[in-house]
């Protein structure tokens, strides 16, 4: 594994993190003042700025991209399901202007939550179903575009509105049926909050070996958590053991960036710097 203890090179942070303190612009110019090599933008935040200020400041900064969030929500109705198609397509592009190494699924859960206005369904497996079929028609568009896709299985809480893949075991099924070649086109964005508790996952991640392990991602499940969406935990503050989980995915040949990703309304209303700073020790000393 490897020792992360004196500097912060293979260190990323996901935008999210620190999205109440600054626009996207803001972001990278600190993260660049503090050494910090990678981001992880999400999408409404290059929107924000504009995609052609937001690829500029990426490039003058010379940070590297660790991912791009998010496409996915592929469940829709019959009404909303090019809404959806045309959606992702444009996040495959904007990824490939920004020079990330991978696109992030967060597929949707039942229609009405994923995209709104759909017709309710309670209908758990056909929203199951229809996102390993949308995902392989954006596969297509993808591999057209040299972008890989990572889908990231989310914590079975979300399975109803955010994502409705939710064990590395369920996302790997889905990638080996798209693309049984391994052609690291498709793979996972495994992050610690959602995969953490699973029994399978080690089992799981040796099984997706390096060619589908394609983003890593870290913060803490604090216990009591307040909030399931918003109180994630600063890395070393909760109930995950990251180290193991980390160890793990290098044993399978993941030497990526490792990104933080936190919601934390707690860490939201501390100064953006103090935040990173934060990132950093942890980084050093808990990852």
């Amino acid at each position: 594994m490897r020792d992360f203890s004196t500097d912060h090179r293979w260190l990323s942070i996901n935008t999210a993190t620190v999205r109440k303190q600054g626009d996207f612009i803001a972001i990278v110019e600190a993260c660049a003042r503090l050494g910090i090599r990678a981001v992880s933008p999400w999408r409404d935040q290059v929107a924000q700025v504009g995609l052609d200020k937001a690829v500029k400041a990426v490039r003058d900064a010379g940070l590297d991209l660790s991912g791009y969030c998010r496409g996915g929500m592929f469940t829709a109705d019959k009404a909303h399901l090019q809404e959806a198609r045309d959606d992702n397509r444009r996040a495959v592009d904007e990824a490939k202007a920004l020079g990330a190494p991978c696109l992030v699924l967060v597929v949707g859960g039942l229609p009405q939550y994923s995209r709104p206005g759909s017709t309710p369904t309670k209908d758990i497996g056909a929203a199951q179903a229809m996102v390993e079929d949308e995902i392989g028609v954006l596969y297509e568009y993808a591999r057209k575009a040299q972008l890989p896709l990572a889908i990231e299985p989310l914590h079975p809480m979300y399975a109803a509105d955010r994502a409705c893949v939710n064990t590395t075991r369920q996302a790997l099924d889905i990638c080996d049926r798209l693309d049984p070649a391994k052609g690291n086109m498709l793979g996972v964005a495994l992050d610690v909050y959602h995969v953490w508790w699973d029994f399978e996952l080690f089992a799981q991640i040796k099984r997706a070996g390096q060619s589908r392990l394609l983003a890593f991602h870290v913060c803490d499940w604090l216990v009591p958590t307040r909030d399931l969406l918003l109180d994630r935990g600063m890395m070393g503050d909760g109930a995950i053991d990251i180290p193991k989980v980390r160890a793990a995915v290098e044993a399978e040949g993941f030497s990526g960036y490792v990104e933080v990703e936190i919601f934390s309304e707690h860490w939201w209303q501390r100064p953006m710097e103090d935040v990173l700073k934060t990132c950093i020790e942890r980084y050093r000393t808990v990852v």
